[in-house]
């Protein structure tokens, strides 16, 4: 996924969003399995807990964890991103068994993008105040870490004390990189020493204007990292593309979804790519076209001029 001065491209699931009706979901499994196979890099899925009709979102509907060990089983070697794990929600010692699991049984394609949580009404629902998820976020963070260290822990954290014992699965490199969404009510201070990665919102995305504001942010960011060593940026949009390539970048509701031309969207990557982003989560669930037409012209058109990096060969998988 990830390269100095490159930039990827991955597909954010749902492909259509949940309205009522599972259905929809039906044979995406058979869609991510040709999303691998065209050469995309990465697939996204999201957390979201507790469906709240006036948010209007329901996201992936699937436990994310869940959902991306059905996908390890009908995949090979794309990655496999949550986008966002919610870090203030679950309980680090829960997190770290699901994401070391994962990452085992996928032969270490786990990639875990996460975030402090923005729907409010879940945070009651767990018995936890909202105005405190900063607090919480940061040392779920540390625990997290903690337990996926080598050998036997002690960990004392306001989350939790443990002595002595062990987490198992250990993950395939030791390591899962956490990506870091938004601000998750962090410094940016903290975001750059302690973020593997980070994943914001890419700002305007219908004129050249958007990136250059992004550019800002991402150079801010990385004046933060220790020693300045290379760590990724990404960054998202949902897309609704037109048959028409040259069709003109436009903002659709309040731009949340932005409706363009392959050659629009081709220039806007361009922009993003100029501005330090090195990855780029496409959702395609807006498009009025049909998925499988969408993805197509996104592997034969685009891609090519984003490819996916020859990363190492997944470790062992038959579990």
């Amino acid at each position: 996924m990830f390269a100095a001065d490159h930039l990827t491209l991955g597909i954010f699931l749902p492909l259509r969003f949940y309205q009522g009706d599972m259905a929809v979901l039906h044979a995406q499994a058979q869609h991510v399995s040709e999303i691998e196979r065209l050469g995309f890099a990465a697939v996204w899925v999201r957390d979201v807990p507790l469906f709240d009709p006036a948010f209007g979102d329901a996201g992936q509907v699937f436990d994310p964890f869940v959902y991306l060990g059905y996908l390890a089983a009908h995949t090979r070697h794309i990655a496999l991103v949550t986008g966002s794990a919610i870090f203030t929600l679950r309980h680090p010692i829960d997190l770290a068994k699901s994401a070391a699991s994962l990452d085992r049984l996928s032969g270490g394609r786990l990639v875990m993008g996460i975030a402090s949580g923005d729907r409010a009404v879940e945070f009651p629902a767990y018995g936890l105040a909202h105005d405190q998820r900063g607090e919480r976020f940061a040392h779920s963070v540390d625990y997290f870490r903690q337990l996926l260290a080598q050998g036997p822990a002690t960990i004392r954290s306001p989350l939790g004390q443990m002595s002595g014992t062990q987490l198992l699965p250990q993950p395939v490199t030791g390591r899962i990189p956490l990506i870091v969404t938004g601000s998750s009510r962090q410094s940016l201070q903290w975001l750059g020493e302690q973020a593997d990665g980070w994943l914001t919102y890419p700002d305007a995305t219908h004129t050249a204007q958007g990136p250059l504001r992004l550019a800002e942010k991402v150079r801010a960011w990385r004046s933060q990292i220790p020693n300045g060593g290379f760590r990724p940026h990404m960054t998202n949009e949902w897309i609704d593309l037109d048959e028409d390539p040259d069709f003109p970048r436009t903002p659709l509701q309040g731009g949340y979804v932005l409706k363009t031309g392959r050659n629009g969207l081709i220039a806007l990557l361009g922009e993003w790519k100029a501005a330090g982003v090195n990855h780029a989560a496409l959702g395609i669930q807006m498009a009025r076209r049909p998925v499988d037409e969408v993805i197509q012209e996104l592997a034969e058109e685009v891609l090519p001029l984003f490819p996916t990096l020859q990363g190492p060969a997944p470790l062992a998988q038959g579990w």
